[in-house]
Parts: C-alpha cells; structure tokens; sequence
C-alpha cells in the first residue's frame, strides 16, 4: 500500500518546473533575479539551448544571456546574429540576421525582425516590448512586374543606447533611431527620430522629449 501511495503522489505531483520555464520564456528579464537553487538548473538548461543555437546557425553569444528554446533564430553565414552581454530574447520572436545586439537588449515575445542585406543594429540598454517589427528591406514596386518579382532593396536600420520601443510598433527599412529616444505603442515609425525624441502615431511624428521629463 504505501509504495503505491509513494507512485499516485509522484504521478500526481504539479510540473512546477517546466512551467517555470515557460514563464522564463516568455518573461526572460526573471532569469536575470534566480535564486541559486532554481540557477542550479536553469543555467544548464539555457547553457544546452545556447549551445544548440549556436552549432545550428551562425550566431555568436556573449556572457550571461537568455533565448527561449521557443524563440525562432535564423542566421545563415554571411547573416549573423551576435548578442553582446546580458541580453534576452523571448518566446514567439523571429529574429533572421544579420542582426547586432548590444549589451543588456532586451527582445520581448512574438518581435519579427530581419536584417535584410545591410543588417539591424541595436544598442545597449534598449529594451524591446512585445511584438514589434523591424524590416531591414523593402520589396520594388514599379507597376510593371508584380512585386513578388521585383529585386529588394536594404539600407538598414540602425536603433540607439538605451530606446524604448512599445508593444506593437514598426519601423521601416532605412531609419536611424537616436539614443534615449522613446517609440510609443503601435507607432509606425518611417523617419529618423532624434536623441531623447518621444515619438507615436501613424506615421510617428514627435510628441515630446525625455529631457523634459522629471
């Protein structure tokens, strides 16, 4: 009787461990405040995920990080994606390269970027919310060809130290975000925003300055 009781109880048991992984996958700024005992296995576990990342795509990455397993990564030679120090890339996110990441970029879940020919560049410090999509490229539209066949063309996107961009925002190919500048929710940014600059709207346009700010 009581091994059996001893096999129901283990059976019965909650997976509390795997559901902390799924709640460091999609909220990954937790990793960086484990406690020793749960760093004793999550550090093995992103460790396994990293290594996997890196023997599959051309991707280098630096000290003390964190990737969702579920996060989609594409970066073929010549593409690259490199992650500085102390950077997070959560669930759902597609990142293709070439791709730059600072230290401490914080990439929330369900972002699309992809570098196109001239690659997305990310300072440090600036943090990412959920959803957002940067497109290093544009599709030709001359009105002979259908746009499926027409040749892309990339400028590339450069974005600063320490931005801020909100949940559902885009930016176009071609645009240079300057540092501490802030992108609201769901603004569609088609123009360079300047240092401090808080932008938002369809197509952005300034709304304020962080210096202004208390």
């Amino acid at each position: 009787m009581s091994s059996l009781l001893a096999t129901t109880n283990s059976v019965d048991k909650p997976d509390y461990r795997t559901q902390h992984k799924k709640r460091l996958s999609y909220m990954p700024w937790l990793y960086f405040s484990l406690k020793e005992k749960h760093l004793l296995w999550a550090k093995p576990w992103q460790d396994e995920v990293q290594a996997h990342f890196c023997a599959v795509e051309t991707i280098s990455i630096a000290d003390n990080c964190f990737i969702a397993p579920e996060a989609n990564l594409f970066a073929e030679p010549g593409r690259n994606i490199e992650m500085g120090k102390q950077c997070m890339i959560a669930a759902d996110s597609f990142l293709h390269g070439p791709i730059t990441l600072g230290d401490e970029v914080a990439i929330n879940h369900g972002c699309s970027f992809d570098g196109g020919r001239h690659g997305i560049t990310i300072g440090n410090q600036t943090r990412i919310a959920n959803n957002v999509t940067i497109y290093a490229f544009n599709h030709g539209m001359a009105p002979d060809t259908p746009i499926y066949q027409q040749a892309s063309n990339s400028k590339g996107v450069v974005i600063g130290n320490d931005v801020w961009i909100g949940a559902q925002a885009g930016i176009v190919d071609g645009v240079t975000i300057g540092n501490h500048a802030v992108i609201g929710m769901g603004a569609v940014v088609t123009k360079d925003v300047a240092q401090y600059a808080i932008v938002a709207g369809n197509p952005a346009r300034v709304i304020g300055d962080r210096r202004d700010k208390n």
